[in-house]
C-alpha cells in the first residue's frame, strides 16, 4: 500500500508512502484510497463472527479525544479499536485537565507519556489534528474524526465504501450532495474522494445561503433547484442541517427548507430508478428527508453505519502499520550511523 508523498500533505505518509496519520484526503491518490476501501472490505466479515476480534492492534493503546460531542462516530471508533484488540481510553473532555486550565499540548504530552499509540481527535477548530500530528506528538498516530468545517475523512471513506458496494464502480456515476454544504466538513471530504475515485459528476444542490463561496473550485457543479437537480442521479447524499454552526438567519424556516430541499418520494422519483439514498446522520426526519425515503428500499443509511466500523478498522490498522515501520526505519538509521562513527 503505497502512495506518492507530495506537497504539504506528506505529513500523513512515511517515506515509503504508507499511511502514518489520517488527517485529510487531500494529497492522497486513488491508489491509496482504493487500498483503504479494499482493507475495509476485508474487515466486513469480522463483524459477522461470533467473536468479533482480530489481533492487529493487540497491546496498543488508542485514546479517543472528542472535543465535540458525538455518538455515532465515537462509538464506531471505539468498536473499531476494540475489534482490532486495542486497549481503548475514552477521555471525558468535560472533566479532563483541559477543563481545569491545562493546555491541549500538555494534555497530549501526558497521554503520550502513558505510552499511547494513537489519538482519535475530533475538534471544533479546523486544522487541530494536523497541528497535533505536526507539532505536538508526531510519533503518535493521529486520526481525524472531524475538524471544524475542514474535513471528516473517515466519514467520506465509509460513504465511498457504501457506494462501491452498491454500484460496483465509481466510473460514470452522477452523485448529488444536498443540503447544508456550507457548514459540512463531510461534504468537502466527499467531494474530494468522489473526484479522486473517478465519478462522472459531483453535483451540489442547496440554497445559495448554504453554499461556500467559490464552491465549484472544490470540484463540483451547482444546482439551486432540487427538482431539476435530481435528473440522472445514481447516488443522493443528504446532509444534516448544522443549526449549531449557523450564524444569522440562513433559512426562512425548516418547513420551507423541507419543501424545497427535503428529499421525499416525489423528488426521489425524478432520479434513476436504482438511485441509492445516503445520509451521514443524525437524521432530521421531516426536515432533510421523509421517513418513507429514509426507511425505504433505496436507502442505504444503515449500511453506512455498519461500514463505518470497517473503514475505521482499516484506517487505524494502516496508520499503526506506518508508524511501526517508521519507528523501525529510525532504529535502522541509528544503527547505520553508529557503524559509520
Amino acid at each position: 500500500m503505497t502512495a506518492t508523498a507530495t506537497g504539504p500533505h506528506h505529513l500523513q505518509l512515511t517515506r515509503e508512502g504508507q499511511l502514518r496519520h489520517f488527517l485529510t484526503l487531500d494529497g492522497l491518490g486513488r491508489e491509496l484510497l482504493t487500498d483503504i476501501l479494499d482493507t475495509a472490505d476485508s474487515f466486513i466479515e469480522v463483524g459477522e463472527r461470533t467473536i468479533k476480534k482480530v489481533p492487529l492492534l493487540r497491546g496498543r493503546t488508542v485514546v479517543n479525544l472528542f472535543f465535540e460531542s458525538s455518538t455515532r462516530t465515537r462509538s464506531t471508533f471505539e468498536l473499531a479499536a476494540k475489534r482490532l484488540s486495542a486497549d481503548v481510553l475514552n477521555l471525558d473532555i468535560s472533566t479532563s485537565a483541559t477543563s481545569k486550565g491545562e493546555s491541549l499540548a500538555d494534555t497530549l504530552y501526558n497521554l503520550e507519556a502513558m505510552a499511547s499509540d494513537m489519538f482519535v481527535v475530533r475538534h471544533a477548530q479546523s486544522g487541530a489534528p494536523h497541528f497535533i500530528a505536526e507539532s505536538v506528538t508526531p510519533k503518535v498516530a493521529i486520526i481525524n474524526a472531524g475538524d471544524g468545517r475542514h474535513a471528516h475523512p473517515t466519514q467520506a471513506m465509509l460513504d465511498m465504501l457504501t457506494i462501491r458496494q452498491h454500484k460496483k464502480t465509481f466510473a460514470g456515476l452522477k452523485v448529488a450532495i444536498v443540503g447544508d454544504v456550507l457548514h459540512s466538513r463531510v461534504a468537502r471530504s466527499q467531494i474530494r474522494a468522489l473526484n479522486e475515485l473517478g465519478v462522472a459528476e459531483v453535483r451540489v444542490i442547496a440554497p445559495g445561503t448554504l453554499l461556500p463561496r467559490d464552491v465549484e473550485a472544490l470540484g463540483c457543479t451547482v444546482e439551486y433547484d432540487m427538482l431539476r437537480g435530481m435528473k440522472d442521479l445514481d447516488v443522493i447524499i443528504m446532509l444534516r442541517l448544522q443549526k449549531e454552526r449557523m450564524e444569522g438567519a440562513l433559512l426562512p424556516s425548516e418547513g420551507e427548507f423541507y419543501r424545497l430541499y427535503g428529499l421525499d418520494r416525489v423528488k426521489l422519483a425524478l432520479a434513476k430508478p436504482d438511485c441509492i439514498v445516503m445520509h451521514p446522520g443524525p437524521i432530521n426526519r421531516g426536515v432533510e428527508i421523509e421517513s418513507a425515503v429514509a426507511d425505504g428500499p433505496q436507502s442505504v443509511i444503515l449500511n453506512q453505519v455498519t461500514n463505518g466500523i470497517a473503514i475505521r478498522m482499516a484506517v487505524m490498522s494502516m496508520a499503526m502499520g506506518g508508524q511501526l515501520a517508521e519507528r523501525q526505519q529510525a532504529l535502522n538509521d541509528m544503527a547505520k550511523q553508529e557503524v559509520r562513527s
